[in-house]
């Protein structure tokens, strides 16, 4: 299994919508792939379940965020069919966050499509968040349960993939530079930064460039101080840069090799020079001095899609398969099929853009 998270400090760079749609692409191309929400605006999770569906789960779910242990005993006769159901990604971490058991039952992974699954996100993930930051001292002097709270995301990513067979696991993530991004994009294979082609992406790059050398200073001195045993429960090297994409920029086709007009392609070459300068080259000593130049997939997914996320959406399927749903509303019906061509094209350009990736996470060879 690699793990992935799609990440950048700036908001409305089509995120989510990037990482739903990689995941559908990676599954289509054969690889049984599992999302993971850690947004907690649970956008990702949308693609997934309409909101009446994801309220239902949060609801059974209300009295074991409050307190685990006494919900569990509360529930004692029906725990174990609770949590082997569909469950948040805040539920499977509240037992480490109270610091109390884990159910026996994992929960089982939402379906979207045929090799694909979906642990769905919940607002209330910032209280772990706290939690993170409350035991973060810990750590470094072996503490189990501090041990436990950086690192189980990353142990859940294992434990999914080694029952469910996943070859990949991708994570969205929010905006925000705290403690919960560091445990998460710290401790996973490979991270992707989605950008749009303007001031604000080069300084999210800047931002995550200046974190990441403090973040593996910190892991770093962690690394050093526990024993073989205790650094068993980590990754055995620091996440990989694994590329930048310019995602949905408006198209001008007669303005050079990218096909961005001429203010956004200013923005945009200087993209992989601010990597450079601000990702230090042992995050990223895999990918080529081509790899580093180009955005992954080149210009497969950078150009405008216009309202077929929104439809996407609407419907939970990727952008490809919405002409082809059979349950359009009629309203949608006479837009959808006037633009047929253009929603199913997608489906090229993302498969190309998910080959290109994998490539560069193959390139790290065996973490």
């Amino acid at each position: 299994m690699k793990s992935i998270a799609v990440f950048n400090n700036k908001g409305g760079v089509g995120k989510t919508t990037l990482t739903y749609h990689l995941g559908c692409a990676l599954a289509e191309l054969g690889y049984k792939t599992l999302l993971v929400d850690l947004d907690p605006q649970s956008n990702l999770t949308l693609f997934g379940l309409d909101p009446e569906k994801l309220h239902d789960i949060w609801q059974v779910e209300d009295a074991f965020i409050d307190d685990f242990v006494d919900a569990r005993d509360q529930e004692s006769s029906n725990f174990e069919n609770i949590a082997s159901d569909v469950r948040s990604i805040h539920f499977l971490l509240k037992p480490t966050e109270d610091g109390t058991a884990p159910p026996k039952s994992l929960a089982k992974p939402l379906k979207l499509q045929p090799r694909l699954g979906l642990i769905p996100g919940r607002l209330s993930i910032h209280t772990y968040e706290y939690k993170i930051a409350s035991r973060w001292s810990d750590v470094y002097g072996g503490d189990l349960l501090a041990i436990r709270t950086v690192t189980q995301i990353r142990n859940f990513c294992e434990t999914y993939a080694e029952k469910y067979d996943y070859d990949y696991v991708v994570i969205d993530t929010s905006t925000s530079l705290g403690i919960l991004n560091k445990v998460i994009i710290s401790t996973v294979d490979g991270f992707l930064i989605p950008c749009m082609p303007d001031m604000f992406s080069l300084y999210g790059i800047q931002n995550i460039g200046k974190s990441l050398k403090s973040w593996k200073r910190d892991f770093d001195t962690i690394f050093n101080l526990l024993s073989d045993a205790k650094l068993s429960h980590f990754p055995k090297n620091f996440v990989s840069f694994l590329g930048f994409t310019i995602f949905n920029a408006r198209k001008r086709s007669d303005q050079g090799e990218w096909g961005l007009p001429k203010a956004h392609h200013n923005y945009a070459e200087q993209i992989p020079t601010t990597i450079r300068e601000y990702i230090d080259a042992d995050h990223r000593k895999h990918l080529t001095e081509t790899q580093l130049e180009d955005p992954v997939g080149g210009t497969a997914v950078m150009h405008s899609y216009s309202t077929l996320p929104n439809m996407a959406q609407k419907y939970r399927i990727p952008i490809w398969k919405v002409p082809s749903c059979d349950k359009l509303e009629a309203s949608d019906k006479s837009t959808i099929s006037g633009n047929r061509k253009s929603y199913e094209n997608t489906q090229t350009g993302f498969h190309i853009f998910a080959k290109d990736l994998l490539i560069r996470l193959d390139q790290l060879g065996d973490r």
